[in-house]
């Protein structure tokens, strides 16, 4: 069968290809333990059910306008105001299906077909997947360790060509948990300003920053950077409705005029149930959000001990989000494995850990491990891990 190019070209999900085979497993009745979800174990806190319930009694079961409705938008509004120091109007905000649809959406209307978006490496799997399916160009920048996983300067003005058309810059990032400073991302930014390039700033893990570091948007930083910058946010990480599938966008009036005109044949409204939820969300206080990020604090620091605990794993510490990103070259070497993806189907099919191969994520070297689980699970995970490390030394 004759499929079209821009489907057959698409790079399968690493991650999803893992909790498959997990589920696999676990359906065998092996003991896994997975660490490749990127989403917080926790439920949906009981506020948030309350108002998706009593939206359902008042009768907002309807479709609303494709873009969002109102009572959402200014919450989202008022949010990026509090929080995030930006002024925006009704008509410069989209409520999406999920922030992976905004982001979706954000580049079939920006891009058009060579146009090139530059993504740093380490990046989050669909970044590249949804360039390619907007027929745009993704140009990989490698950044290294000794620079915390983040792009250079040097490095972006190097990348930069007449095809050039946005950065991408996810902060605290997916999968490195590592976070730009408000100097670092005002150096990028006067080099997007100079070339008059656009900024994706996809900040869906702003709420779990663990290091009492502010989060900085690039928009905020001025009027030029808010100009040229889409903010990409939602509820799916802050607050643990991952399933609920509400993201936004917030950026200039054209481009988010055009992000509307487009979900409008495509899914029309994200579902009216859940974006009554989010406006709870946003409303209510944060008390689940800090006992979130103080349960994701102790985690951190248990498990990203363990984990280095392990002889020949190197592993840098996040700042945000709940992932590690340990380095993996030598023990891959030192157990005789030809690649880190052998390495990780051989630990899971052996110890019964699931995590993902930093391949995945343009990090070869690499493996994702999710600490978005009990600390006794985690526990348990670093003492397979290091076991299966030990036994297959050569």
């Amino acid at each position: 069968m004759n499929l079209a190019n821009r489907v057959s070209d698409l790079t399968p999900s690493s991650t999803l290809a893992i909790s498959a085979k997990a589920n696999e497993l676990k359906k065998q009745g092996y003991d896994v333990i997975g660490l490749g979800v990127g989403e917080p174990d926790f439920n949906t806190p009981n506020y948030i059910l309350d108002a998706a319930k009593d939206a359902m009694d008042k009768g907002h079961t309807k479709y609303t306008a494709a873009s969002g409705v109102a009572e959402l938008k200014d919450a989202i509004i008022k949010k990026l105001a509090t929080d995030n120091h930006l002024t925006y109007n009704e008509k410069e905000v989209i409520v999406t299906t999920g922030a992976k649809h905004a982001l979706f959406t954000l580049f079939q209307v920006l891009i058009n077909e060579g146009d090139e978006v530059i993504i740093p490496a380490p990046f989050w799997v669909s970044y590249t997947e949804q360039v390619k399916l907007a027929s745009g160009k993704p140009v990989i920048v490698e950044t290294t360790e000794a620079n915390n996983f983040k792009i250079t300067p040097e490095q972006l003005e190097q990348s930069i060509t007449e095809r050039t058309k946005a950065i991408i810059i996810n902060s605290p990032s997916n999968p490195t948990g590592l976070m730009y400073s408000k100097e670092e991302l005002k150096q990028l930014g006067d080099i997007c300003v100079k070339h008059n390039i656009f900024i994706v700033s996809d900040e869906i893990y702003e709420k779990l920053i663990y290091t009492g570091e502010d989060h900085v948007s690039m928009a905020e930083l001025s009027p030029e950077l808010k100009r040229l910058t889409i903010v990409i946010n939602g509820v799916s990480k802050s607050h643990a409705m991952t399933g609920w599938r509400i993201g936004y966008a917030a950026g200039d009036e054209t481009i988010i005029k055009a992000m509307s005109n487009h979900v409008s044949h495509a899914t029309s409204n994200p579902t009216t149930v859940a974006q009554y939820a989010a406006i709870a969300a946003y409303t209510d206080n944060e008390d689940f959000v800090l006992e979130m990020k103080k349960t994701f604090t102790e985690r951190l620091n248990i498990f990203y001990d363990l984990i280095t605990d392990i002889p020949g794993i190197t592993c840098l510490k996040p700042h945000g989000a709940f992932y590690l990103l340990p380095n993996v070259t030598e023990v891959v070497k030192n157990t005789g494995f030809s690649s880190t993806d052998e390495w990780v189907k051989a630990l899971l099919e052996e110890e019964q850990v699931a995590v993902v191969p930093g391949s995945a994520f343009g990090a070869p070297n690499n493996i994702r491990l999710s600490y978005a689980t009990s600390v006794e699970q985690l526990e348990e995970a670093a003492k397979r891990i290091k076991r299966f490390v030990l036994n297959n030394q050569k």
